[in-house]
């Protein structure tokens, strides 16, 4: 089945690159994507359904439930730098590889549908809003039990940081989960020359920062992944004044729900210690976000051994971040595996992190992206048989 799919991906290459850049030239943000959903529509050899306002769901049909993979609609809030003859030209831009993502996926579903005789239905979720809340995968993954029911959810991102031609895809927690959180210091204002006089909501603020950053060193186990970063302040309006009230956001990330509810802790304990410190007050608001990304063993394991035919290289070690994706929240439903696809050393690559506004993946990477994703649906195929067939029985 394998080979299957990937000599009828062959056949598709040239409409995929071409749509992939289509929609990178034209990114929209999240829960915006209505032209983006309309090109991919218009792509699609088999019928399709809304999803979470702007997404798709298409299908092509097989015994059994479904594999569903994973494709991300919305660009960034980033204005491109890249001086590709298709740059985006406003203030959007696909600065995380999600046109590559699209495109392969709609190559994949085509291919699937000349092949036929797949040994379970593939389940094209054309996903809304990763890069903003409200998250479109937890939207979609919600709905499972009742809309999907797939047997399992997988998908494939680019990474620059992987080698070219090699594929990350590793059992347990790949990516961290993330939580926002707001600070805001509320102390009494006073004249800059009588500090006395006040209590500064700047200070007591500046010194929190500092000691939830040291606090994380020790609370957490250092051999444990998790991270604090505070990547907003805001304060005052004038250079003698000490304000009443001063203001941080920041996030908190963990690879195990244990460090996660630790980190959401200390937090707290911290501002409301260094707040009374100061004679301020200090009130933390955090809103949830993704979980843990955890690979399942039996499909990650499969999909490494099916590589090779793929034309591709597990990577030489095994690779995991502190990044953050909501595809972690299908894996509250269902098992689900993400693989990340090296791009340093593709041709005509300049090396560049996700976000960056000259990130450019090249053309070649949507076919590298597609094969990932068919070797991905036919290792959960495979590594899920007994599954799929007790459910052909029934």
């Amino acid at each position: 089945m394998l080979t299957a799919l990937l000599d009828a991906l062959e056949g598709e290459m040239d409409e995929a690159v071409a749509l992939r850049r289509r929609l990178h030239e034209r990114p929209e943000l999240a829960h915006a994507e209505k032209w983006t959903s309309e090109a991919i529509a218009a792509a699609l050899p088999v019928a399709h359904e809304p999803v979470a306002g702007t997404g798709l769901l298409a299908r092509v049909s097989g015994p059994g439930r479904a594999v569903a993979v994973r494709a991300e609609l919305d660009g960034l809030p980033v204005r491109e730098m890249t001086g590709a003859p298709f740059s985006a030209k406003g203030e959007a831009m696909h600065a995380c590889g999600h046109d590559v993502h699209m495109a392969a996926l709609v190559a994949l579903t085509r291919a699937a549908s000349r092949v036929g005789d797949l040994p379970a239905p593939l389940l094209a979720i054309f996903q809304p809003s990763e890069e903003a809340y409200p998250s479109g995968a937890k939207i979609i993954a919600e709905q499972i039990p009742a809309l999907l029911d797939p047997l399992a959810v997988i998908g494939a991102h680019i990474h620059p940081e992987l080698g070219w031609g090699t594929v990350a895809i590793d059992a347990g927690p790949v990516n961290a989960s993330c939580d926002a959180i707001e600070i805001e210091m509320i102390g009494e204002p006073s004249h800059g020359a009588y500090p006395h006089l006040g209590r500064d909501p700047i200070l007591a603020l500046s010194e929190t920062v500092v000691s939830l950053h040291a606090a994380v060193g020790r609370r957490v186990n250092p051999l444990h992944a998790a991270t604090l970063t505070i990547g907003v302040l805001e304060g005052g309006s004038a250079e003698n004044v000490i304000p009443a009230r001063a203001r941080a956001r920041g996030a908190l990330r963990a690879h195990s729900e244990e460090d996660r509810a630790t980190l959401r802790e200390l937090a707290g304990e911290v501002v409301a210690g260094v707040a009374a410190a100061h004679g301020c007050k200090g009130e933390m608001r955090l809103t949830p976000g993704e979980p843990v990304l955890r690979n399942d063993e039996a499909i990650a394991t499969t999909t490494r051994g099916l590589l090779g035919e793929a034309g591709l290289a597990a990577a030489p070690e095994p690779w995991r971040s502190c990044g953050s994706d909501d595809f972690s929240f299908f894996g509250e439903r269902r098992p689900i595996a993400m693989a990340f696809v090296g791009l340093d050393g593709a041709p005509g690559f300049h090396a560049r992190p996700l976000h960056h506004p000259e990130l450019l993946p090249p053309d070649e990477a949507v076919a590298v992206v597609a094969r990932t994703q068919a070797a991905l649906y036919v290792a959960a195929t495979q590594a899920l048989s007994a599954a799929v067939r007790e459910d052909v029985r029934r």
